[in-house]
C-alpha cells in the first residue's frame, strides 16, 4: 500500500501539490497563525535543498567539465551574453519605471546590516571568495568559488587518462541528482509551510505598508519577465516565446517565489532544464552560472531604490547619469549576495554616485527589508525563472545555428 501512495505521489503533477499545498497554507495562515509547528515543513524543505545544492553543483560542474563534447562553448558564450545583457536591461526597465512612476519614501530608523562601501569593494569580495578555500565554500554555499573550482578540478581531470575516476565522479552526480529528485517530492509540503509563515507573520498588512514602491517594483519586475526577456529569447530562437516563458514561470519561479533562495532553486531548474530535453554538459554548469550572474530582480530592486531616495531628496536624474546606474546596478547585482535581501546592501554603492551618504541610503535599506516579504519572493523568482530560460534559448539558438534538430520545449511540448 504504501508503494502505491509513493508511485501515485511521484507520478501526480507537482504543480498541482504545490497549488494545493499553497492554498492550504495560506488558509492556516490566516485561520491559526499562533499553530507555527505548520511553517517548519518549509524550514526543512529550503534547509535540505540548500544543503544538497553545493555538492550538486560541484559534481555535476566537474563531471561536465570532465567529460565535455567539443561544439557547446559558444552556448556558454550566448548564455553569459543574455545573463548580463538581461540584467542591464532590467535596470533600464527600472530607471524608466521610475522616470514614468516616481516614488518617493518616508526615510526613518536605519538598519544595522553592513553594507559595501562602493563596487570595487563588491569586485575585491567576489575574487577573495573564488580563492577561498574549496571546502569552505562547499560547506557555506558560496556559488561563485564553488563554480571556479569544480571548473579548475573538472578541467585537471579532462587532461587525466585514465577514465576510471571520471566514471565515479559522473555515477556520484547521477547519485546526488536522485537525492535532489527526492527531496523535490517535499515541494508541496514545504511549500504549503512557507506560505503558511509568510501569512502568519506579515497578514495582508504589507500590501498596504510602501504601496507605490511595492507596486513599482513588481510591475518592472513584470516588464522583464513578460517583455524584456520574451523579446530576447524570440530574437535568437525564432519562435513564440511565450509557451517557454510561461513554462519556466511555473516549474521554476513559483517555488522560488516562495523559497526566495536562488541557491535552494538550483535543483528545481536543473530538473525543468532535463525536461526541457536541454543537454546536461551545458545545463549543469549554465544554471548555478545563471544563479551567480543573472540577477535581473536585484537590478531592478537596487536601481528603484536609489532612485526613490534621489526622488525624495530632490536630486534629478539626468540621462546620462541614469544610464551609468545602470551600469553599476548590473555589476553590483552580480555580486549580490544569495541570501534573502542580498540585493538590499547594494542600495548604498549605488546611492553614492549621487553623494547619498550612507546615513540616508541605509534607511532606504531598511524600508526595503519591510517588504522584503513581496519584493524578495518576485525578485528571486525572475532570477530563478530566467536561469532556465536562458539556458534553454542558448541551447535551442546554438543547434539551430548549427542545424541539429530543435526538441522545443522538451517533453512539455508533448
Amino acid at each position: 500500500m504504501i508503494n502505491n501512495f509513493i508511485k501515485k505521489w511521484t507520478e501526480s503533477s507537482l504543480i498541482l501539490k504545490i497549488i494545493i499545498g499553497l492554498v492550504i497554507g495560506a488558509i492556516l495562515g490566516v485561520l491559526v497563525p499562533q499553530w507555527n509547528f505548520i511553517g517548519f515543513p518549509g524550514k526543512l524543505f529550503v534547509s535540505a535543498l540548500k544543503a544538497i545544492a553545493p555538492l550538486l553543483v560541484f559534481v555535476l560542474v566537474a563531471s561536465a567539465i570532465s567529460k565535455a563534447k567539443s561544439g557547446i562553448a559558444s552556448r556558454f558564450k550566448t548564455v553569459i551574453i543574455l545573463y548580463l545583457f538581461s540584467t542591464f536591461l532590467a535596470a533600464v526597465v527600472a530607471v524608466l519605471g521610475s522616470y514614468l512612476f516616481p516614488v518617493t519614501i518616508h526615510l526613518s530608523g536605519a538598519s544595522t546590516a553592513a553594507a559595501p562601501g562602493g563596487l570595487g569593494e563588491v569586485m575585491s569580495n567576489m575574487i577573495l571568495e573564488v580563492f577561498s578555500n574549496p571546502i569552505h565554500l562547499l560547506a557555506e554555499g558560496q556559488y561563485l568559488g564553488i563554480l571556479f573550482w569544480s571548473i579548475v578540478f573538472g578541467i585537471a581531470l579532462k587532461s587525466v587518462e585514465s577514465d576510471t575516476t571520471k566514471t565515479v565522479l559522473v555515477e556520484c552526480s547521477e547519485a546526488v541528482t536522485k537525492i535532489v529528485r527526492g527531496i523535490i517530492q517535499f515541494a508541496p509540503i514545504g511549500i504549503m509551510g512557507l506560505v503558511f509563515t509568510s501569512v502568519s507573520e506579515s497578514g495582508l498588512g504589507i500590501f498596504t505598508q510602501y504601496g507605490q514602491l511595492i507596486l513599482l517594483i513588481v510591475g518592472c519586475i513584470a516588464v522583464v519577465a513578460f517583455v524584456t526577456d520574451p523579446v530576447l529569447s524570440a530574437i535568437l530562437t525564432r519562435r513564440n516565446p511565450y509557451p517557454l516563458v510561461f513554462t519556466c514561470l511555473k516549474e521554476s519561479g513559483i517555488t522560488a517565489f516562495f523559497s526566495r533562495s536562488s541557491a535552494a532553486n538550483i535543483p528545481i531548474n536543473m530538473q525543468l532544464c532535463e525536461r526541457l530535453g536541454l543537454d546536461k554538459d551545458f545545463y549543469s554548469i549554465s544554471i548555478p552560472l545563471g544563479s551567480t550572474i543573472n540577477t535581473e530582480g536585484a537590478a531592478v530592486t537596487i536601481t528603484v531604490m536609489t532612485l526613490a531616495v534621489c526622488h525624495t531628496m530632490g536630486i534629478t536624474v539626468p540621462i546620462p547619469v541614469a544610464l551609468a546606474l545602470c551600469l553599476i546596478s548590473t555589476l553590483g547585482a552580480c555580486g549580490a549576495s544569495g541570501v534573502a535581501g542580498g540585493s538590499l546592501l547594494l542600495v548604498p554603492m549605488a546611492c553614492s554616485l549621487f553623494g547619498i551618504g550612507a546615513d540616508v541610503s541605509m534607511q532606504a535599506v531598511a524600508v526595503g527589508f519591510i517588504i522584503g516579504v513581496i519584493q524578495d519572493s518576485c525578485e528571486t523568482a525572475l532570477n530563478s525563472a530566467g536561469d532556465a530560460l536562458f539556458s534553454a534559448t542558448a541551447e535551442y539558438y546554438d543547434r539551430a545555428k548549427r542545424g541539429e534538430p530543435v526538441n522545443y520545449l522538451g517533453e512539455f511540448a508533448k
